[in-house]
């Protein structure tokens, strides 16, 4: 059975942990709690952890760079375990979904995500799978950068950790059976 990378992205350090811009890195927790699995430094500049998700071989991991350098990481960790585009899944949150909604894709742009840009620029293209976690547009004339930093709203944070699990189930479900069935199961009509 061929190896899977899948990335959760963040920002490093106990200021972000709680942020909208970091459910990638919650998701890729829980994914290694399920799995018992331990984090442990990369010289990629990431923390990894190499397991099985439901049999399937994967490395999950996190960068330790900030979001807008997370495609060194990605790319080191790819080369590293001979992990090709295809069999890239990224997790990361995003502004045009409403909070809690989930969308699953192979390639496509950035649109304004600077991780993905990071991420796109390195890897010699965008067709990695995206596990897209909906965090929904600022409120009044916020700026999108400020909110994604911001924590998640007390409202949110009680169904925060059920919309982790169905993201960490849409991740698992596309290594064991494939995006289609991911996308028919967990994608959220709008």
């Amino acid at each position: 059975m061929e190896r899977w990378l899948v990335v959760g992205l963040g920002n490093p350090g106990p200021t972000y942990a709680g942020n909208r811009h970091n459910v990638g890195f919650m998701v890729a927790d829980l994914l290694a709690e399920r799995s018992g699995a331990r984090w442990k430094a990369h010289k990629a500049h990431a923390e990894v952890s190499e397991t099985r998700v439901e049999g399937v071989p994967a490395v999950l991991a996190k960068p330790r760079s900030y979001m807008n350098r997370s495609g060194g990481p990605v790319a080191g960790l790819s080369s590293y375990y001979k992990v090709p585009l295809e069999r890239i899944v990224v997790i990361h949150d995003d502004l045009d979904i409403e909070f809690g909604a989930l969308k699953l894709k192979r390639g496509g742009g950035a649109g304004g995500h600077n991780g993905l840009r990071s991420i796109n620029a390195s890897m010699q293209g965008p067709d990695y799978i995206r596990v897209r976690f909906g965090v929904g547009r600022p409120p009044g004339r916020m700026d999108a950068a400020t909110y994604v930093l911001k924590d998640f709203s007390a409202v949110e944070r009680k169904e925060l950790e059920l919309n982790i699990e169905r993201a960490a189930d849409a991740a698992r479900t596309v290594l064991t059976d494939g995006l289609e069935k991911a996308q028919n199961v967990y994608h959220t009509a709008q």
